[in-house]
């Protein structure tokens, strides 16, 4: 099936257009390996003109406002998750459920407005939470239009104009998502821009951007982090993972096996959270890895609108090379049989570990012994994204579970959902900085201003 792909716009100040500035290399169709259109960026004028809007904006948006644009995006869902599959190789199967997060976002920022969210007085003190002003939205390519709906759902629900500039690699659902908000906000309050790097650090580097929102790899974030040191400005960096899914000596292997499967293969292992070190008890490990073989060896891998498609290709030939130089030369195994044609990347074991994260479905098989705390094993990488462990023991595993140094450890559970939809979403070490989630990301756009008479607390505590 032929890709269905709009054309690029950016909406700048009111005015839709085509980015004009060539980034030097072509989008492709990720089944195919075939260009479809070249990569563009806005211009610097419109780049400039979208911080100067933004800078000159300020409105309060109404929880209606919010569930209107949710309206408006629900009829527009089996098409951006389309655009998300064509673009990033991610099968329609796994694009499709996440389309509740995009219109999702909005309906949950509008009902924490309605229950309060930006005031939380204490004791007659007020505190009100306030926009910090015009927020950077800056999202990845393997999600797109659900991570591009909960950063600027929420920075519109604090009161914050956004420029949202969406991945080069996966520009295409950022378009019905900008048009359902543009409809519904003043023109100041929303805005989207296109580019690369170097659009991103001329954003990251304005003084007039007073939030960044970022979610990428590591030196994308040290960039941000370092333009935004000078300016004192807060930050939410959501980075890589390496995360470790540590199997416990007592675990069903078909219940291992399925998990390192699924944290292996979800979003093509182009994800997060993926599974990045594999860490097994070393008497079962032989077998463990022969029913994850048999698993990966089931799944049908090919074009990401195929229903029947379990694994899809990588985003772009640039990354299937990346993966390839990553595991160059070290002992691996790999599993399942792609299309000759195409992106594609078979899911990979390697026989050591690694020091740091691989974007794809690649992980480290580690061993450890009887004698061996496993949590160590786990905690020897300075990331801290995500944790996994599987044990026939709920409560041995949870006691391991909370020595793992992670924002989020899942026991015997492996779905690309958080825990829970009201707890937050931490980034330890390299993973990143400050939280995410459903409340956490409306509260990052905000700065508490406290106003009170003096000695009334004491007055109701005496």
């Amino acid at each position: 099936m032929e890709p269905r792909l709009p054309p690029i716009l950016d909406y700048v100040d009111g005015e839709w257009a085509a980015p004009t500035a060539d980034l030097g290399f072509d989008l492709e169709d990720p089944a195919t390996g075939e260009p479809t259109t070249r990569a563009l960026g806005s211009t610097a004028a419109r780049v400039e003109r979208s911080l100067a809007v933004a800078a000159a904006a300020g409105s309060r948006i109404d929880p209606d406002v919010l569930d209107a644009i949710a309206d408006a995006l629900e009829p527009e869902l089996a098409a951006i998750a389309e655009l998300d599959a064509v673009s990033t190789g991610v099968p329609l199967r796994q694009t499709e459920p996440l389309g509740v997060i995009v219109s999702g976002s909005f309906r949950l920022a509008a009902q924490q407005l309605r229950g309060g969210i930006l005031r939380e007085d204490r004791d007659g003190v007020e505190v009100h939470r306030l926009p910090l002003g015009p927020a950077l939205c800056l999202v990845p390519w393997n999600a797109p239009a659900p991570m591009a709906a909960h950063k600027v759902a929420n920075a519109l629900a604090a009161g914050c104009p956004v420029i949202l500039k969406a991945s080069e690699f996966s520009p295409f659902s950022a378009i019905p998502v900008a048009r359902a908000i543009a409809a519904h906000v003043p023109p100041g309050m929303f805005q989207l821009v296109h580019g690369g790097a170097q659009t991103g650090a001329r954003l990251v580097a304005d003084p007039r951007i007073k939030a960044v929102s970022f979610t990428g790899g590591v030196p994308g974030g040290r960039a941000v982090a370092i333009a935004s040191a000078p300016l004192l400005r807060p930050l939410q960096l959501e980075l890589g993972g390496h995360n470790p899914l540590v199997v416990l000596p007592d675990a069903d292997i078909e219940t291992a096996a399925r998990m390192a499967v699924e944290l292996l293969t979800t979003l093509n292992g182009q994800w997060c959270r993926a599974l990045g070190r594999l860490i097994l008890p070393a008497r079962q490990a032989p077998e463990i890895v022969e029913a994850i073989g048999t698993r990966l060896g089931d799944l049908t891998i090919g074009p990401p609108l195929d229903p029947a498609t379990d694994l899809g290709p990588q985003i772009h030939s640039r990354h299937t090379e990346m993966l390839h130089k990553a595991i160059a030369g070290l002992p691996t195994r790999s599993f399942g049989s792609p299309p000759a044609i195409g992106n594609y990347f078979p899911p990979t074991l390697v026989e050591q570990d690694l020091p740091d994260e691989v974007f794809g479905p690649v992980a480290a098989v580690v061993t450890y012994d009887a004698d061996t705390d496993p949590a160590m094993v786990a905690n020897a990488v300075p990331y801290g994204l995500e944790g996994y462990v599987c044990g026939a023991d709920t409560e041995r595993a949870l006691a391991v579970a909370r020595t793992i140094r992670a924002g989020e450890v899942k026991v015997n559970g492996s779905t690309i959902m958080s825990l829970n939809l009201m707890t937050p979403r931490p980034a330890w070490g390299l993973s990143g900085l400050g939280e995410e989630g459903t409340a956490e990301t409306l509260r990052f756009f905000t700065g508490a201003r406290v106003v009170g008479v003096e000695g009334r607390f004491a007055l109701h505590t005496s």
